[in-house]
């Protein structure tokens, strides 16, 4: 029995390690066959530059431009519905009926296609609102798409925090609305910027929801309400509608490079703050 269960133990543990290197060899692969392809085509004329290709230019400024646009707008957007949703659903809200909906709803949206949501923004709020294609009908689309993971990763790390923290603050005399802003949600900034994190990934790689919400243009966006052209419906146009695959591999490459760099300062930011909670906690 015990060569058996060692035997097993073995052959789970290098299946575990050979499918990790497997997963790392596919990102590896990805990134060397974009970098070998994309590299060479990137420069400072063709990073900060505008693009018109009947006049020869062929940056991606007005791109980088509208994406941080969008990412801005649309966690301004949907990080405080998504927070204040999941301090509902744990500290106010009691099982039953109207909770069972929310729930559910959270769960439908985060298993929707991203065309759909393009089709429903280009409808509701580009039409029916009458936004137009603007950065900003394409912001609320896309924060309609980040809020099921918002809502979720925020609700379990509510769900975390110590119920020592809210008995203890409460038995001071605060009240529960000060114990929930001032005592429970500074603990859960680390997995909140997870959030922000995972929400800024999905914001920056999607082109259905934003193609049709946001539009195409490829001007410097003016404000929220000018439409504009993000790297990845950029990269989408380059390489199925102009067949530019050359540029299209340069602008997959600043895109990565722009997805890493943001990655790296929200993982500092977060590994700050969570070394700081830790340093509180054990104070207290």
């Amino acid at each position: 029995m015990i060569c058996k269960r060692k035997l097993k133990n073995i052959i789970i543990i290098n299946l575990a390690y050979f499918f990790s290197l497997l997963c790392i060899g596919f990102l590896v692969w990805v990134i060397v066959d974009l970098a070998r392809k994309g590299i060479p085509h990137i420069n400072m004329d063709f990073v900060l530059s505008g693009y018109n290709d009947s006049k020869g230019l062929h940056g991606i400024a007005p791109m980088i431009v509208t994406t941080m646009w969008m990412i801005c707008v649309t966690l301004v957007i949907a990080m405080p519905i998504g927070i204040f949703s999941a301090v509902y659903l744990v500290e106010y809200s009691r099982p039953g009926f109207i909770v069972n909906i929310i729930r559910l709803a959270t769960e439908n949206l985060a298993g929707i296609p991203s065309i759909i949501y393009g089709l429903f923004g280009y409808v509701f709020f580009k039409n029916f609102l009458k936004l137009g294609f603007s950065l900003l009908s394409g912001s609320l689309t896309l924060s309609v798409m980040v809020l099921p993971s918002v809502v979720r990763i925020t609700e379990e790390a509510l769900k975390s925090v110590d119920p020592m923290y809210r008995d203890g603050s409460m038995a001071l005399g605060a009240t529960r609305l000060y114990t929930i802003i001032h005592i429970v949600l500074p603990c859960t900034v680390p997995q909140v910027l997870s959030a922000v994190l995972l929400s800024m990934g999905r914001v920056i790689g999607e082109t259905a929801a934003v193609y049709f919400t946001a539009g195409t243009v490829y001007r410097f966006p003016e404000g929220i309400m000018s439409s504009g052209r993000t790297l990845a419906v950029h990269l989408y146009i380059l390489a199925k509608e102009s067949g530019n695959f050359e540029e299209a591999y340069a602008t997959a490459c600043v895109l990565i490079i722009i997805t890493a760099i943001i990655h790296f300062a929200v993982n500092r930011v977060t590994r700050t703050v969570s070394k700081r909670t830790g340093k509180e906690k054990q104070k207290t």
